[in-house]
């Protein structure tokens, strides 16, 4: 069957959209999903455009296989009437016009940029308001139905946990968040281009261990393939709260973007890399205070860890990527 045109819209007056809709419809049906991968990227900025969570609309697509119609409207439904300055933004890509170049405003400093480069990784202080993550966490509480002063509440099954990562993606503070000034000119400075993208991703909490409880993961490992070389991509978290090392911190393994393709081809040709001990290879937990965001580099091992802390960890994921960024669709 024949996509649409990536110019053939709906209600929403967004390109791409019914032919996205279409091929994930076909790869539902008959695992063709070949146009999927060859336009990853270009529609995860729809989905950007859209506001909308990769994984809830996947969901939603696999287990309803809605009409055009019907699909539109949910997305109304579900992430409000889209922006126009983001869907017309969106929509210019298809006009095959090059993006404004505009100077790059520096928020990380000289020595930042230096520590990034050796490490992988740096640290955005005061990132976001106090305020702000507070009343992220406020709004992480009301969604899973716990309070916070009431550890036994903390463990209460709910559809919208996956681990410590929680299903939620739409809240006016979780937009203000991804729209953070700092955290959007920090990837500016790393990628050095401005147009980028931000995406819609989950939150986290992370409750201590307890006899009944235990940390469920993801421990160290990569969301990329490892087919070499590796390129250049950006990973990032916010601390909502303030977090120690035994908190369930953030943890990564520093450096390790430089010794990466080494490790790889050193070891035997049946050996699984992400089967590994990646703590043997110099994991850190990465302590924080609200507001406070870490941004990464996609070789680095990294992962959540066990809180054996008295307090929850709350993180919310925000990433910037530009169009044209090209990962590998060979998944090693």
């Amino acid at each position: 069957m024949a996509l649409p045109s990536p110019h053939e819209t709906g209600k929403l007056k967004i390109k791409q959209l019914k032919r996205f809709w279409q091929a994930t419809l076909l790869s539902r049906d008959s695992g063709i999903d070949a146009e999927l991968q060859k336009e990853w990227q270009l529609n995860k900025m729809l989905l950007s455009a859209l506001n909308l969570g990769l994984e809830q609309l996947m969901i939603y697509l696999y287990q309803t296989a809605p009409s055009f119609d019907a699909f539109e409207d949910w997305i109304i439904e579900t992430a409000g009437i889209p922006n126009s300055d983001a869907l017309q933004r969106f929509n210019q890509i298809f006009a095959n016009e090059n993006a404004e170049t505009k100077p790059i405003d520096a928020v990380l400093s000289a020595e930042d940029s230096l520590f990034f480069e050796r490490n992988g990784y740096v640290v955005i202080k005061n990132a976001v308001a106090e305020e702000d993550c507070q009343e992220a966490i406020n709004v992480i509480c009301d969604f899973l139905e716990i309070d916070i002063n009431q550890p036994d509440s903390w463990y209460q099954p709910h559809a919208g946990r996956q681990g410590i990562m929680v299903q939620l993606f739409q809240h006016p503070v979780l937009t203000k968040n991804r729209s953070s000034e700092k955290i959007r000119r920090a990837f500016e400075q790393l990628w050095q281009q401005k147009n980028l993208w931000v995406n819609t991703d989950r939150v986290g909490f992370n409750p201590p261990e307890t006899e009944s409880w235990k940390f469920p993961g993801p421990d160290l490992h990569w969301d990329c393939s490892l087919e070499l070389p590796i390129p250049f991509g950006l990973q990032g978290i916010l601390y909502l709260a303030d977090t120690a090392a035994n908190q369930g911190a953030f943890t990564l393994v520093p450096g390790f973007q430089h010794q990466v393709s080494s490790w790889l081809n050193a070891l035997p040709p049946d050996a699984n890399p992400r089967q590994q001990d990646l703590h043997a290879l110099g994991s850190t937990p990465i302590t924080g205070e609200a507001g406070d965001f870490i941004i990464w580099q996609q070789a680095l091992p990294h992962g959540s860890c066990r809180n054996t802390a008295s307090l929850p960890r709350f993180v919310q994921y925000i990433c910037y990527e530009p169009v044209n960024y090209m990962d590998h669709t060979n998944w090693r």
